[in-house]
């Protein structure tokens, strides 16, 4: 007569197969979005150097990653873009012709159909002194005249075919403010996704590089404080109560409490952005064989969808999709 143990967790985890039914939490390819760098004046991609296989894209290089992106199953792009000149008002974001609405409109004729193409609505890429939005007198960042600015950038990103604005900003009101404009300007069907629990995070390094960001002091004034969690769900019920269809934790792995308390309250989608250094930490790790890059990445992924996450944002998604249709 056996004396081991009665209850025995391990009979589901035997063997793959076993391990395959009893998973409790899958990604797929649909439930990612992959974000993307568009370099004005770019004649072919441009490296990052600290996150290494991604890149500035050129128009060209674009259309080709669009493809590749469609082709693999994800589920939209997030675009990001990088001008040749900023003011102090980051005139390039509400430009027709400035990259990002350029991007948008490039994005929408080649694959507006397969993915939902998805813009960042913030002025940090456009400014010259880096920051979110516009300054006042002080040099502090100016929140009601930023929303302005939101406003107008809404409407230029509507126009250019933008399926989901993406309000990154972290701006008191942001989501009200540019729901209002889009529906004045006959644009309801645009979805807004908020950047509800935003945190002043050092894991931004690397995005900083794929933007050239010009900025000058810190963005702690505007971006939540990574002890505090109570305050990322205040924000977040805020921006449903404005009127947000998804709201968003950033980041993502450093930030699984906030997630899962997210997904807990939040009665729209709640999305998740693996960040920049999220994505190199993984990189470079895996470059020194210190770990296994592709379970590493298959890990993260799962991480972040078990805390919550409706979909995830991240610079792994088409590589992840694709060598999960080759398994």
């Amino acid at each position: 007569m056996s004396t081991g143990p009665t209850i025995r967790p391990r009979r589901l985890r035997q063997s793959p197969a076993w391990r395959r039914l009893a998973q409790e939490t899958r990604v797929d390819a649909a439930q990612l979005v992959l974000p993307m760098f568009v370099a004005e004046g770019a004649v072919e991609p441009r490296p990052i150097a600290s996150m290494p296989g991604v890149v500035q894209h050129s128009l060209d290089s674009f259309r080709a990653e669009l493809h590749r992106a469609a082709a693999a199953g994800v589920g939209g792009v997030m675009l990001f873009g990088v001008p040749e000149h900023k003011d102090a008002v980051g005139s390039g974001a509400t430009d027709p012709d400035g990259i990002l609405n350029a991007a948008t409109r490039v994005a929408v004729a080649e694959v507006g159909d397969a993915l939902v193409v998805q813009t960042d609505l913030c002025l940090d890429e456009f400014t010259d002194h880096g920051h979110c939005g516009v300054l006042d007198a002080a040099g502090r960042v100016d929140n009601d005249a930023t929303l302005v600015r939101y406003r107008e950038m809404a409407i230029a990103q509507a126009e250019a075919g933008s399926q989901l604005v993406g309000l990154s900003g972290m701006m008191d009101g942001q989501v009200a403010a540019v729901r209002a404009a889009l529906d004045a300007a006959g644009a309801q069907q645009v979805p807004t996704l908020a950047y509800a629990a935003k945190y002043a995070s050092a894991f931004y390094g690397p995005f900083r590089e794929a933007v050239q960001s010009s900025l000058v002091g810190d963005r702690r004034s505007y971006q939540l404080d990574p002890a505090n969690r109570r305050e990322g769900l205040r924000e977040l019920e805020l921006d449903v109560e404005e009127g947000a269809d998804i709201v968003m934790v950033k980041p993502a792995m450093s930030y699984l409490d906030v997630l899962a308390d997210a997904a807990a309250a939040s009665p729209v989608p709640v999305w998740a952005y693996q960040v920049s250094g999220e994505y190199a930490m993984i990189a470079a790790a895996a470059a020194n064989g210190w770990i296994d890059r592709d379970r590493a990445v298959d890990e993260s992924l799962v991480s972040i969808r078990r805390a919550g996450a409706d979909a995830v944002l991240s610079y792994f998604a088409v590589e992840a999709a694709e060598r999960w249709a080759r398994a």
